[in-house]
């Protein structure tokens, strides 16, 4: 098993069609269904459930195809990486960046590796916290964007300012004084907020999301009253809805950059995270 034989699964199990997998590969279509039939022979597994109008994974196809779309993303950070070490500032920074963090990173902060170094591109990708951690901690990521609380061991990290929790009400949903509001004050109207939220409040909320920009849009809609750190507020549209500071300073949290402690930097991931600084 080589990581063509990977990189030609994934394209089969996306497609669902060898012959669609073949075009997107530019290849004949004879050549790819041998090398999946040789990859089974070599598994001594079935990976793929042959019809009439395609393929379907099966329980080991679908392992398969989870193991190898990140062996494969690895693959490509390695040689990212080790392009740009013997390179300097060039080549390709992939940045991992959750959900809740998005107000901060990473917007016009890397904005000067585009204006200053031609050769250097950004891939971006987003996810919530956990995914972004196991992202760099994979190397699939050199370095992410994430939020409190996290595990940090294996980590380290550079802290942004702590930032209040705002609730984001709509108008017939309003509560509190004219810039903050207290918890106790909410009692009696629906919560939306993130999932990692939910256990530090002293109730269940109303609706969970995934996604804190998503909390925002449940709010604008009139769902419920949002809790979103402050920083998401300049990438959301909060429509007519009151803003206002939680009081409850325990509740605040602080965005931080995040990268390996056992790993070096590439010249180009450094120079990122320099300018990320503590995302003040």
């Amino acid at each position: 098993m080589n990581l063509k034989q990977l990189g030609y699964f994934v394209a089969i199990a996306e497609e669902g069609q060898i012959t669609a997998a073949a075009r997107r590969l530019h290849i004949s279509q004879p050549p790819l269904s041998y090398e999946l039939a040789q990859l089974e022979r070599e598994l001594d597994t079935q990976l793929v459930r042959r019809g009439p109008r395609g393929v379907a994974l099966t329980d080991a196809g679908r392992l398969l195809y989870e193991r190898a779309t990140r062996i494969l993303a690895m693959a490509n950070a390695t040689a990212r990486e080790v392009s740009s070490l013997g390179k300097g500032l060039t080549g390709t920074l992939c940045l991992a960046v959750a959900h809740s963090a998005t107000g901060l990173a990473p917007g016009q902060r890397l904005a000067e590796l585009a204006a200053r170094h031609a050769d250097v591109s950004l891939e971006l990708r987003e996810g919530g916290v956990p995914e972004v951690i196991e992202l760099v901690a994979s190397g699939i990521a050199e370095v992410g964007v994430v939020r409190t609380p996290f595990p940090t061991q294996g980590l380290r990290c550079r802290y942004a300012p702590a930032e209040p929790l705002v609730a984001v009400m709509p108008p017939d949903l309003e509560r509190g004084r004219e810039l903050e509001v207290g918890l106790a004050e909410l009692d009696d109207v629906p919560l939306v907020c993130d999932r990692r939220l939910a256990p530090q409040l002293p109730a269940t909320p109303f609706c969970l999301t995934d996604d804190e920009r998503t909390t925002c849009s449940c709010a604008a809609a009139g769902l419920g009253v949002g809790l979103v750190p402050q920083s998401l507020l300049a990438v959301c549209d909060t429509g007519p809805c009151f803003i206002k500071a939680l009081v409850e300073r325990d509740l605040w949290s602080r965005a931080a950059v995040i990268w390996k402690a056992d790993r070096s930097l590439s010249p180009l991931a450094e120079r990122a995270v320099a300018l990320l600084g503590e995302l003040a």
